[in-house]
Parts: C-alpha cells; sequence; structure tokens
C-alpha cells in the first residue's frame, strides 16, 4: 500500500480554493467570436477535461496544439476549474464548458481516462456542443475511452472507421467499424488509442488544422520517436543498481515555464509503476503554468519538500523553468546532496544543460539533451541516444522521449519487466 502526498490535503475534494470554483472569474471568459473573427483569427480548439481525465492525453493534446498557434480552451465540465486528473494530477481549467456554448471551435478534441471519458459523456452542455460541430462539418476528436465511451454513445462514429483503448474496442464496435490504427481518420471523425499514441494524434490534428508543413515544422522540436509503437532502447554506461526504499521516493521540482508534457509524463508513468511521487514548485505558489500555458497545482512548494529526502529526484525540462531551477539554491543544495549521497537524479530537455552541467553534477558522466543546447555539456560522446544512464545519473533528450525516459526510470526502480508491462499498457 503506497503512502501518497494528497494534493491540495488541506482543503476537502468539495471545496477548492474559491478562484477555481464557478461563478468563473471575468478574465477567464472566452471571448465572442463571429464568423468574420474565425476567418482571421487563430484556429479555435476546445478540450474539455473533467475529475479522472488521463493527465498524459489532456497535456500532450493541449500542448502541441498551442505549439502550432492554435488558441486553446481548456474548459472544465465540473463545477470548478481545479480538476482532479488521474494520478494525483491537479490542472486548472482555462473556462467552463457552459462559457463555451455559443462559441464556434474549427475542432473538438476529447482526452480519455476513466471515470474523465465517462464524466465528459454525462455532461450534456459538451454533447450538445460536439453533436453541432458534427453537424456542420468541423473536426471533432478523442483519444483513449473517449471514442467509444462519449463519441460512441452520442453516435457521432456509425458508419465510420474508428479506434480507441484496446479494452473499449468491443463497446465501440457496436456504433463503428473499429481499426487497429494507432491514429484514424475518417471523415471529419480523428480517433487515437491511448496516452503512447497521444502525440501521434496530437500532430495528427495539427496537421488537419494547418496543413504538412505546419505539422512538419512542430514535430521537428518533439523529438519524436522514429519508430513508435517498438519496445523502447536505453544507452546506459557504468551499470550501478538503483537502491530505493519500497515505494520509492521521487521528487519532481516544477516552475513557471516548465515543459509540462515533460512534467506530467514522469509524474504519470511513476506514480502508474506505484512510486511515491511528490511535485514541488519552486515559485512561490502552488499553481505554476508550464511552458505552454497549462496551469498545474503541485502537492507542495519546494521549500517544504526540502525538509525530506528522495530517492530519485528527476527535473522536467523548458528553457524558462530550467533557468528557474539554475537559479534555486535549495534545490541546487538538494542535488548536490543527493549527488554525494550517490543517490539517483535525472534530466530531461534544456535541464540536463542548463542544471546539472553548470553545477557540476555531470562531472565524470554521460549525458544527452535537447539537440540544440547539447553543446554545452562537456562530453558529448552519447549526446545522439535517447536515454543516458551514467551511474546514478539519467537523462533524456525532449518532450517526445519524455515517456521513453520515464519508462527508463521505472526500470531502473523496479524492473525492465515492470517497465514494459506499464509500456504495453499506456501502448508506448
Amino acid at each position: 500500500m503506497i503512502k501518497r502526498h494528497s494534493p491540495l490535503s488541506f482543503l476537502p475534494w468539495h471545496t477548492p480554493p474559491k478562484q477555481y470554483l464557478s461563478p468563473k472569474p471575468s478574465f477567464l471568459t472566452p471571448p465572442k467570436r463571429n464568423s468574420f473573427s474565425l476567418s482571421v483569427m487563430a484556429k479555435e480548439v476546445l478540450v474539455p477535461i473533467g475529475n479522472g481525465t488521463e493527465p498524459i492525453e489532456a497535456t500532450m493534446i493541449i500542448d502541441i496544439l498551442r505549439r502550432a498557434e492554435a488558441n486553446v480552451t481548456v474548459a472544465s465540465v465540473e463545477k470548478q476549474l481545479l480538476i482532479h486528473a488521474c494520478h494525483g494530477v491537479n490542472i486548472v481549467a482555462d473556462a467552463f464548458i457552459d462559457d463555451c456554448a455559443n462559441t464556434t471551435f474549427h475542432l473538438i478534441v476529447l482526452p480519455g481516462g476513466l471515470p474523465g471519458a465517462s464524466t465528459l459523456k454525462e455532461c450534456a452542455t459538451l454533447e450538445s456542443i460536439v453533436k453541432k460541430q458534427a453537424a456542420e462539418g468541423r473536426l471533432y476528436a478523442a483519444i483513449c475511452a473517449s471514442p467509444a465511451v462519449a463519441f460512441g454513445s452520442w453516435g457521432l462514429l456509425k458508419g465510420l472507421k474508428a479506434t480507441c483503448y484496446p479494452s473499449f474496442m468491443e463497446q465501440l464496435s457496436s456504433t463503428a467499424t473499429t481499426v487497429e490504427s494507432r491514429v484514424q481518420q475518417d471523415g471529419n471523425a480523428i480517433t487515437s488509442r491511448g496516452p503512447g499514441t497521444t502525440m501521434e494524434f496530437s500532430v495528427a490534428l495539427v496537421e488537419q488544422l494547418f496543413g504538412k508543413d505546419k505539422a512538419d515544422s512542430v514535430k521537428g522540436p518533439l523529438v519524436m520517436r522514429s519508430n513508435p509503437g517498438d519496445e523502447y532502447t536505453i544507452a546506459e554506461l557504468n551499470t550501478v543498481e538503483w537502491v530505493s526504499d519500497d515505494p520509492p521516493k521521487v521528487l519532481v521540482p516544477i516552475a513557471n515555464g516548465s515543459e509540462e508534457m515533460e512534467t506530467i509524463s514522469i509524474v504519470d508513468v511513476l506514480r502508474r509503476a506505484k512510486a511515491e511521487v511528490i511535485v514541488a514548485s519552486v515559485e512561490d505558489t502552488k499553481e505554476t503554468v508550464g511552458s505552454r500555458k497549462v496551469k498545474i497545482v503541485s502537492d507542495m512548494l519546494l521549500n517544504e519538500a526540502s525538509k525530506l529526502s528522495y530517492d530519485l529526484i528527476v527535473l522536467p525540462g523548458g528553457l524558462p523553468g530550467a533557468k528557474k531551477f539554475a537559479s534555486s539554491e535549495t534545490l541546487v543544495e538538494m542535488l548536490k546532496k543527493q549527488k554525494s549521497s550517490n543517490k539517483p537524479y535525472g534530466a530531461i530537455c534544456a535541464s540536463p544543460a542548463l542544471v546539472l552541467e553548470p553545477h557540476g553534477l555531470l562531472e565524470g558522466k554521460k549525458a544527452t539533451a535537447f539537440p540544440s543546447l547539447c553543446e554545452k555539456l562537456s562530453d558529448q560522446t552519447e549526446t545522439d541516444n535517447r536515454i543516458v544512464v551514467d551511474g546514478n545519473v539519467i537523462t533524456s533528450k525532449g518532450p517526445g522521449s519524455s515517456l521513453e525516459f520515464s519508462l527508463a526510470i521505472v526500470e531502473k526502480l523496479f524492473g525492465r519487466r515492470k517497465a514494459l508491462e506499464l509500456a504495453k499498457t499506456m501502448l508506448v
């Protein structure tokens, strides 16, 4: 039985902070738009979320569409903006779904997760919005459980080819022609399978909204896998066994400007593996705003987290976030203590080059980082690899390697069998 730190444990589930409650603050209300404004403004996208939504799927969809400069509204179908997603992840929506009922969207995308998909299905306002979207010939998409649970129940996939999470394929088959494609489009309906297919799904959505050139320009910096669905690999040097408590205690710091895809992937995957993960804000508040403006509420502030000891400290990337980490005396001191105690630590994307390297935390170690930052590493002999493990240090390249990176950590803490089981479950 895992002892977890409960996010926002100082508040009952039904009484979130006032700033997250309906009625929504006016500054979060989506502006009213007419058909003329749609023709000259960025593409409008709606991503509804609810308690139990799969955070990897929601975050990757939002992140990648915003990279493409889509105007993404993250809408809560609950009575508060604060959403308790799966695996103890807390995300703050931009607006309430009722405020979106009269807005015209170029695309509506439903993430999955349970009970999140069921929560979306039961929202009458969302059902009405999506049915209107389909009737008017605009794009609508869903991933994981949502194609079967929501779209299927609403009759929006009749006569169409569609896919979903494997355990929901039978349910989907009653309303659609099921296929096992990682991403499937038929007409204006686009569906996908689960967390491990979300990046491909999101890039496909960008292509439908903006064209292939835009999709390719977004895809490059993501450092996506060239072989999605194949077994992940790592480059391991100076192999040592990572010794940890049962369950392992892991610290994931987060800052304004941290890469939300990487943060959520690490937290989600490690909590699936039954690690005790603490997300700690290096800012003055628990709520941080990621590099693509996703609002995440941490479990505690770093000063509180620094009083505890950890089997692993792992840093997400994101340029502004990495710079904030590098300037945090508390975090740097924690990392140095981790190194001197021969305990594992790691980083992804910008953080190996901007945090670990300048503070001497990669001395005598081989590592990798985001491609454009690899030149800042003193030892660049392994930078072509997506994940590098050198003794107690693990590093990785970027958003597109974040799931592999997280699985590699699971492998070091729990064994490869456990990691491969998770990879299969997540369709990585």
